[in-house]
C-alpha cells in the first residue's frame, strides 16, 4: 500500500493490512516517514520511507521517489501494488509502469475523490484531468468511490470501462460506531471537558484543517446564529496558521467561548453522539467517512452539495447547502435546533443506508478485485 503520508495508513488502511494479513498476506506499506509512525510499524509486515511531498511541484517527487520506488519494488517483489492520494499516486503508477507492462506487479489506484471537480478552478481541473489521464495509462484497475467520480472516469475515459470499479467508500466499522457502545458517562465526559453548561448544544465537524474543509464557514454560520448556547467543536489537526486563524476570526466574530478546537481525537462516537448535528462544508470530498460514521451513530448531517456528500444526503438523509453560503449553513443549524423530532428521524434514515458501506462489506469487494486482477 502506497499513500502520500502515513496517517493516510492511519486513518482509513489499517483494517485492510489486518485483514489481509490474517489471510495469509504480505502486506508492506510506504509513505512519507512512515517508519516515524508506531502504529505502522506495527500494523504493516514492513515499512518504507520515501520521499513524497504533498507539494505537486517539490522536484523530489519526480527524482528522488522513484528510485526508492523501484528499488524496494525490485528487491521484495510485490504481485500488487494498491496506491492512495494524487501524489503518490501518480508517482508509484509512472515508477512501474514497465513492471506492468512485464506483467509482474498489478497496480490499482484508488481515487479518493479526484482533484478534478464541479466547481473547481477551471484551470486547475484541466491540469488534473490531463494528470489523471496520463495516470489513466499505468493502472490495471481504477477504484472510485463515489458516482461522480464513476461518471467522470467514464466519461473521459480514464482507463477502460472494464478496468472501473465502483466501491462505497472504503468502509465503517458499524460495530465501532454503535450507539448502544456510547454510554451516558462517554458523552458527560465530552460535555465537562468542554465545560457546557445543562442547556448549551453542539455541532461538531471532523475535518483536518485545510482551505478545502471551509473551517472559517462555520465560524461565521455559528456567528451569524446569535446564540451563546450553542458551541461548534472541531475535530481534527492541520497547520497552526489554519487553526490559528480560525480562532482568530472566533474572537473577532465575539463567539471564541463557542468554538473549541480540539485537535486530533480519539473518542469520535462519544463526540458525535454528544452534538446535535454534524457539519460538513468542504468545497471538494470523495466520500466522507465523517458522514457515515456520524448516520452510524443516527446523527444527522449538514454537508454540502457536493459530490460525494450527495451520495449520502440524497432522499432526505441530510441537509445540503451551497458551499460558501454562510447564510444558508445558518438557517440549516437553526432548522436542526427547531426540529429535533425530525431532525432525530433524518439521523435514523442515514443509519438505515449504512450496510452497504459496512467494512466487511468493503473487504470483501476488495478481496474479489485483488483476485481478478492477480488471476483472471
Amino acid at each position: 500500500m502506497v499513500a502520500t503520508v502515513s496517517s493516510v495508513f492511519r486513518d482509513f488502511l489499517f483494517p485492510f493490512a489486518d485483514y489481509f494479513r490474517s489471510q495469509g498476506w504480505q502486506v508492506d506499506a510506504m509513505a512519507s516517514k512512515v517508519s516515524a509512525c508506531p502504529q505502522c510499524v506495527k500494523t504493516f509486515d514492513r515499512v518504507w520511507d520515501i520521499e513524497f511531498s504533498r507539494n505537486p511541484l517539490e522536484l523530489k517527487n519526480l527524482f528522488l521517489a522513484p528510485q526508492t520506488i523501484r528499488a524496494v519494488v525490485a528487491q521484495e517483489q510485490y504481485d500488487l501494488v494498491h496506491v492512495h492520494t494524487p501524489i503518490a499516486a501518480f508517482i508509484t503508477r509512472y515508477t512501474l509502469n514497465n513492471l506492468r507492462k512485464q506483467n509482474k506487479t498489478k497496480v490499482i489506484y484508488t481515487a479518493h475523490g479526484f482533484h478534478f471537480h464541479s466547481g473547481g478552478n477551471p484551470l486547475k481541473n484541466a491540469l488534473f484531468l490531463s494528470l489523471e489521464k496520463l495516470g489513466g495509462a499505468w493502472t490495471d484497475y481504477l477504484v472510485v468511490i463515489n458516482r461522480d467520480d464513476e461518471h467522470s472516469a467514464k466519461r473521459f475515459q480514464l482507463v477502460r470501462s472494464e478496468q472501473i470499479v465502483y466501491m462505497p467508500g472504503i468502509g465503517v466499522e458499524l460495530n465501532y460506531y454503535n450507539r448502544h457502545n456510547v454510554s451516558e458517562t462517554d458523552i458527560s465526559k465530552v460535555r465537562q471537558e468542554l465545560q457546557l453548561a445543562p442547556n448549551d448544544q453542539i455541532f461538531l465537524t471532523i475535518a483536518e484543517f485545510t482551505l478545502n474543509k471551509r473551517h472559517t464557514d462555520m465560524v461565521r454560520a455559528l456567528a451569524r446564529l446569535g446564540k451563546s448556547e450553542i458551541h461548534l467543536v472541531i475535530a481534527g489537526s492541520g497547520p497552526k496558521p489554519l487553526m490559528d486563524a480560525t480562532q482568530q476570526l472566533a474572537i473577532e466574530l465575539g463567539v471564541e467561548k463557542q468554538v473549541h478546537l480540539l485537535g486530533y481525537r480519539q473518542d469520535i462516537p462519544a463526540l458525535i453522539c454528544a452534538s446535535v448535528a454534524t457539519l460538513l462544508v468542504s468545497e471538494r470530498e470523495g466520500l466522507p467517512r465523517c458522514i457515515m460514521e456520524s448516520f452510524c451513530l443516527e446523527t444527522p448531517v449538514i454537508g454540502t452539495d457536493i459530490r460525494g456528500i450527495r451520495d449520502l444526503l440524497l432522499d432526505n438523509r441530510g441537509l445540503l447547502v451551497q458551499v460558501g453560503d454562510i447564510e444558508e449553513i445558518a438557517a440549516a443549524m437553526n432548522w436542526i435546533l427547531d426540529n429535533p423530532q425530525k431532525s432525530k428521524l433524518m439521523g435514523q434514515r442515514g443509519h438505515e443506508h449504512m450496510s452497504a458501506y459496512d467494512l466487511n462489506n468493503i473487504l470483501k469487494l476488495h478481496q474479489d478485485l485483488y483476485h481478478k486482477a492477480l488471476f483472471c
